[in-house]
């Protein structure tokens, strides 16, 4: 074959890869490891765009590299295929997930296959399938079975709870749990099994309770918040509210501090690490006791700034509050009841971001200041949340400017606390100021009155310290189908473990919640399940980050029947070396997946407590989005299809496909009057729209009379709602699979965000075929100075490029060697080998067809990785100025290891210099590396 038809070559050393099990890889303790991981890619039907494979083709670089370099390398890929979409395609359908899904990982295998990439496929997985999903539910028993131990900082036994529970009650214990109660021994003996229940599941790691969730009635389950955008389902956009329900919980939070700490251990970016900060978000402080007046009950509030306790003028406690039931005074009841209706419209992420006049309504109680006992006044707030310290807040006006805002807006009390500063118009917020007002606080400054406000407090037992977090334990129950189900049963209500292997999802004829709103589940019949217990299964299924926070873990033994993966393997691999995905889940996922690892850890299941050493997040390929302006202010029919974030601007975008874009990549253009009516076919939704025109808008009738349809192209991200999604298959057969990975890496840093442009990719499509032009140049003539000089310039590059991440270098000193060996005679055949290797990991179908032309028997594979000779980065020859009494006339190239004797007898025997020099010099001054001087 002498012409580079990409195709055929690529389609041989996949099926050679494939047939050979060339990436299939084994523990070997006599090799080092690495382990080179992608994160967990979810199959849709839309399959991969070429957006998707930047971070794949990162990590095969990797692996590629890491095997040349002597590794053993593990480099597993798999499915997070359990999920919300194939739901809901089953709903519409009536055909069962499982099978969309299987077709789905059918299209990603293709592909994937399709470009090369270096996975041990032996090691497949996904998380919907019960081999896989079976042990998520044995490390769900094992959390329902354990509790954290304060003391030992770690996961233990729930037996030794009940132990202690047996000797000694609540006494002396020091655990995470979900409110603080005390009991004795007695009284635990005494307790109903119910009881003994109630009392454990306050302390479970895995617990079942009342939470604020983010409820989809139109999708009729839980929604993440990242799967909330302003108040509406991401998938459907369906309107989402705030809802209390019982669900079944993790208590992440007892990790909260280690969480923190091991952050210090791995290799994040700065960013990532200041986000899981931020999402962990450690305080320090106290928590204060308001007892409400009338009332036996007890408002705790936490706060960071006890010093400011004599500005308190008001409490404000979230609606969701169980408290306000019990302190509600019966003339508000209406207006709280209302009030706390509209909150629930609201998503957490709403009321955190909330701008303008804070809201409020009054309960009609009242607190006893705990140090100046003055009757303080109770609100509720959609500002305060439930989930974070306490749920209530002391209101400081004087303080904090949310405060002074709700005092302003509600006409309350801004008791002056700090000296000499001016609160008319603002809040005080800096820890500069005196205080007066204050008591004993009067004229302390900031450190001084935390001191002494702190002492009273916790001599007069008002109050007492308090580390907080604002992570929140996280729920883990969906009311969905498609997902893991829970081994668990009723009986009288109670929760019970299903002891056996575990729990198979059953088939069910709908997808629907049941019709008096209980999940999908609960359409199943007792037969329906291979195993029932109890007096009904649970009917909630487990969310999508079960399966993706351990995958990483059964890739390492993915057909043991026995345990999740065996000790010895777990051991042999540890750690993900590096880890490589979208910053989209910069704290849930990776958050998920160091808490579960840590409490692995602490059961004595895995040698390690932090998953991935080194995580990268590639940057993202955007894509030209081309939307017709669709006036907002006269559309007829119903506007099901504008969003929410459309309420302020002038007009309505509509993404449009690329294929009817008349100048694609221009900024503007115009669609003609077939463009239109092929529009108008595809979306038949516009067909009473109103579209802007070059002449203002215009209905579909005056546009086809003349006008042209306005149409704005602008970049952004690639996605299939924009319908500017591009198949990487048609890349890869346009131009093949080693163009598409090479282009890719070519865009720019692997962790930027980049435009995809297929005009550049002609470049490196040609760079590849001057790479097999070089091929028929080979020689094994001795190589020549020029030709080492080059290759062990590109060794070096490829190497750091590689260890660096910057993939983009490593192509461009490709591009630049291959130039500089093809203006040569010939190159050596040794030297093509070496470069063979280096471009292996990048063009791998390429590196392979040369590879074996040059008569090689073995795959490219496993070549040693060349190293470069610092010798032959030193400039060989330099290109001296030759000067005539200071004066530069021409340049010469001597050898940069030449003496000064034989650099004065190259200059004066230089036939140029006869023109300036007559008879012999008076001093020749040589300056090796630098000038030479003949003084005449």
């Amino acid at each position: 074959m002498n012409k580079y038809i990409a195709k055929d070559i690529e389609r041989k050393w996949q099926k050679f890869w494939e047939e050979n099990k060339s990436f299939s890889v084994k523990e070997d303790i006599n090799k080092e490891k690495y382990y080179v991981l992608d994160m967990f890619p979810y199959p849709s039907g839309e399959g991969l765009h070429v957006g998707h494979p930047l971070g794949y083709i990162a990590s095969d670089i990797i692996a590629r590299y890491k095997r040349h370099k002597g590794y053993n390398v593990l480099h597993p890929m798999g499915y997070d295929s359990f999920g919300l979409p194939a739901e809901q395609y089953a709903i519409q359908t009536g055909q069962h997930p499982e099978v969309t899904t299987e077709n789905n990982i059918k299209r990603y295998r293709e592909q994937l296959d399709r470009m090369g990439f270096s996975f041990d496929w032996d090691r497949e997985l996904r998380t919907s399938d019960p081999n896989f999903y079976r042990w998520t539910q044995w490390m769900f028993k094992k959390f329902y079975n354990s509790w954290y131990n304060k003391k030992l900082d770690k996961a233990e036994d729930i037996s030794k709870l009940i132990e202690h529970f047996e000797n000694l009650g609540s006494e002396k214990l020091d655990a995470s749990q979900t409110k603080e109660i005390k009991f004795s021994n007695v009284d635990w003996k005494k307790s109903s099994e119910h009881k003994k229940n109630e009392i454990l599941m306050n302390y479970r790691l895995a617990f079942l309770s009342k939470s604020i969730v983010n409820w989809c009635e139109e999708l009729g389950t839980v929604l993440a918040n990242d799967e909330v955008k302003e108040g509406f389902s991401e998938r459907g956009g369906f309107p989402v509210v705030q809802k209390s329900m019982m669900q079944w919980s993790l208590r992440v939070s007892a990790y909260s501090e280690r969480l923190l700490k091991g952050l210090k251990e791995i290799d994040f970016s700065p960013s990532l690490i200041e986000q899981q900060k931020n999402w962990i978000g450690k305080s320090e402080g106290v928590i204060l006791y308001f007892e409400v007046l009338g009332s036996s009950e007890i408002i705790e509030v936490f706060t960071t700034r006890p010093d400011t306790i004599f500005g308190v003028s008001f409490l404000t406690i979230a609606p969701e509050s169980e408290i306000i039931s019990n302190i509600l005074i019966k003339e508000y009841e209406n207006e709280v009841e209302k009030y706390i209706k509209k909150t629930a419209k609201k998503t957490e992420r709403q009321r955190l971001a909330s701008s303008g006049k804070p809201t409020g309504v009054f309960t009609g109680a009242y607190a006893s200041h705990p140090v100046t006992k003055q009757k303080i006044p109770i609100w509720i707030s959609d500002y305060v949340l439930s989930g974070y310290g306490t749920g209530a807040v002391m209101a400081v006006p004087a303080g904090d400017q949310r405060d002074y805002d709700f005092a302003k807006e509600n006409n309350l009390k801004i008791p002056q606390i700090f000296k000499n500063t001016d609160i008319s118009e603002k809040a005080f917020t800096e820890k500069s100021a005196l205080y007066t007002n204050s008591q004993f606080l009067n004229d302390c400054n900031f450190i001084d009155a935390t001191k002494k406000i702190n002492d009273f407090i916790y001599k007069k037992g008002i109050g007492k310290k308090r580390t907080n977090y604002r992570l929140r334990d996280a729920i883990f129950s969906r009311q969905r189908y498609w997902g893991e189900p829970f081994p668990i049963y009723y009986r009288k209500d109670i929760p019970q473990i299903v002891n056996e292997d575990f729990v198979r999802l059953p088939k069910i004829d709908k997808y629907l919640p049941t019709s008096d709103g209980e999940p999908p589940l609960a359409r199943a019949s007792k037969k329906d399940w291979e195993v029932f217990k109890g007096d009904r299964m649970e009917f909630n299924t487990m969310p999508g980050w079960a399966g993706s926070s351990w995958y990483f873990l059964r890739f390492m033994d993915p057909s043991n029947n026995i345990k999740f993966a065996a000790k010895e393997k777990t051991d042999y691999w540890n750690q993900v070396d590096l880890y490589i995905g979208g910053a989209e889940h910069a704290v849930g996922h990776l958050l998920y997946s160091r808490f579960w690892t840590k409490f692995l850890y602490d059961k004595g299941e895995i040698s390690f407590d932090e998953p991935f050493k080194k995580l990268i997040n590639q940057g993202m390929i955007g894509g030209a989005i081309s939307y017709l302006l669709l006036s907002k202010d006269k559309i007829k029919g119903k506007p099901a299809f504008i969003s929410s974030n459309n309420s302020n601007t002038a007009a309505v975008k509509i993404p449009c496909h690329i294929k009817f874009v008349s100048k694609y990549g221009t900024k503007e253009a115009f669609l003609n009057v077939n463009q239109i009516k092929d529009f108008l076919n595809w979306r038949k939704e516009f067909k009473d729209a109103l579209f802007e025109t070059s002449s203002g808008y215009k209905s579909i009738d005056q546009i086809e009379k003349g006008y042209k349809l306005r149409l704005v192209t602008e970049y952004g991200k690639m996605s299939k709602r924009y319908y500017n999604t591009i198949d990487p298959e048609e890349i890869c057969e346009q131009y093949g699979a080693d163009t598409l990975r090479c282009y890719e890496m070519f865009l720019g840093p692997l962790e930027e965000h980049k435009p995809w442009n297929v005009n550049g990719i002609t470049g490196v499509e040609g760079f590849l075929k001057k790479t097999w032009n070089l091929s028929h140049r080979l020689d094994t003539s001795p190589s020549t100075d020029e030709q080492l000089k080059v290759l062990h310039k590109t060794i070096k590059k490829a190497t750091e490029g590689i260890e660096d991440l910057a993939f983009n270098t490593v192509i461009s000193a490709f591009m630049i060697a291959v130039n500089q060996w093809t203006k040569q005679k010939y190159i050596n055949k040794e030297i093509f080998s070496s470069f063979l290797i280096l471009l292996s990991p990048f063009a791998p179908h390429l590196s392979e067809e040369l590879w074996e032309k040059l008569g090689n028997k073995k795959s490219i594979t496993y070549e040693k990785w060349p190293t470069h000779n610092e010798n032959y980065l030193k400039e060989l020859q330099y290109e001296y100025p030759i000067s005539f009494n200071g004066k530069m006339r021409f340049k010469i190239k001597i050898s940069s290891t030449a003496s000064k004797q034989e650099i004065e007898e190259k200059a004066l025997n230089d036939e140029r210099t006869a023109k300036y020099l007559k008879g012999q010099p008076k001093k020749v001054i040589v300056v090796p590396g630098k000038i030479v001087n003949i003084v005449i």
